[in-house]
C-alpha cells in the first residue's frame, strides 16, 4: 500500500534536532498538547493524525502496522527529517517500536506509552465491529474513560468532554481499521532488535494496557528504563503532565542536541 501524506504540525526552533509524536487510537495529534511547548523550547516538535484519525486520509483498508511506519517514514523524509526522536502513545508506540525494530537509522531515541508489543486482540476486534455497526460517537464515553482515572475524569468535566468529541469524530472506518491494526499487533520478536535507548512509560492504572504489558516492553528493550505514572490511566501524559514531559526531556536530553 503507498503510504499516504499524514496532516502535521510543526512547532519549536526549525534547526533543532527533531521529536515526532504519534497518537493513540481515536485521538489527534492534539492529545500531544500539554508536552508540545516545554518540547518545544529546545526541539523541532512534530505531531501528526495517524491515517484514519483527525485531518489525515482514511484511505481503503485493510492496514498493517507496517503501513503506519511507512506513513511515518515518508512523513521524516517530507521534512528532510534523515534521524528523529519518536515518542508514541499506545497504537502510536506500537507504530514507534515497529519503526525502530524495522528502521533502526532512523531512529535516534524512543519512548514508549502505555503501549503492548502484544494486546489482547478481542476487545479491538469488538471495537471495530462496534463502531462499524454504530459509529465511533457510540463507543466514545467507554474509551475516554480508559484514558483517564475516574477521579481525575470526575474534575476536569471539560477535558473528558474535548476527549469524547475527539473520539466521535474519528472517521468510523479509519478507526475500525486501525483497531485491527492494534489486533494483529505481535512486536514480540522485535524488542531484542531495538537498538535506539528506550524510556517507557506506564499508566500505574491504565485499564486498557495495563502496566505487565509496559514491563514485558522494557524487559525485552536491551538498556530501556521503566517509570510509572500514579494516579494514571491510559493517556498519562494528560492527567500528570509534568511528570509526562519533565520524564521525556530528561530521556531526549540525554542525546546530548543531535538526532
Amino acid at each position: 500500500m503507498t503510504a499516504v501524506e499524514v496532516s502535521y504540525t510543526e512547532d519549536g526552533p526549525a534547526g533543532a534536532p527533531v521529536v515526532v509524536l504519534s497518537n493513540s487510537l481515536g485521538a489527534t495529534r492534539g492529545m500531544w498538547d500539554p508536552q508540545v511547548p516545554a518540547l518545544a523550547e529546545r526541539y523541532r516538535v512534530v505531531t501528526y493524525d495517524t491515517r484514519g484519525h483527525g485531518e489525515s486520509p482514511s484511505p481503503a483498508g485493510p492496514y498493517g502496522l507496517d503501513d503506519l511506519v511507512d506513513d511515518l517514514v515518508a512523513l521524516l523524509d517530507r521534512l528532510g527529517a534523515r534521524r528523529a526522536h519518536v515518542a508514541g502513545l499506545s497504537l502510536g508506540g506500537m507504530t514507534a517500536m515497529r519503526l525502530a525494530a524495522r528502521e533502526p537509522d532512523r531512529v535516534d531515541r524512543l519512548a514508549l506509552l502505555a503501549t503492548s508489543a502484544r494486546p489482547d486482540p478481542q476487545g479491538f476486534l469488538d471495537r471495530a465491529a462496534a463502531v462499524r455497526a454504530d459509529g465511533t460517537a457510540s463507543i466514545a464515553p467507554a474509551v475516554v474513560a480508559r484514558w483517564l482515572t475516574p477521579q481525575y475524569a470526575a474534575g476536569h468535566p471539560e477535558l473528558v468532554a474535548r476527549l469524547e468529541g475527539m473520539v466521535a469524530a474519528a472517521d468510523d472506518e479509519g478507526y475500525a481499521l486501525c483497531a485491527e491494526v492494534v489486533a494483529a499487533v505481535d512486536l514480540v520478536a522485535d524488542l531484542g532488535r531495538i537498538t535506539a535507548p528506550t524510556l517507557v512509560v506506564s499508566g500505574a492504572e491504565d485499564p486498557a494496557l495495563p502496566p505487565a504489558h509496559q514491563q514485558a516492553i522494557a524487559d525485552g528493550i536491551a538498556g530501556a528504563s521503566l517509570v510509572s505514572v500514579s494516579p494514571g490511566a491510559h493517556l498519562p501524559n494528560l492527567e500528570q503532565p509534568l511528570e509526562v514531559t519533565g520524564a521525556l526531556l530528561g530521556h531526549l536530553d540525554a542525546a546530548g542536541g543531535h538526532a
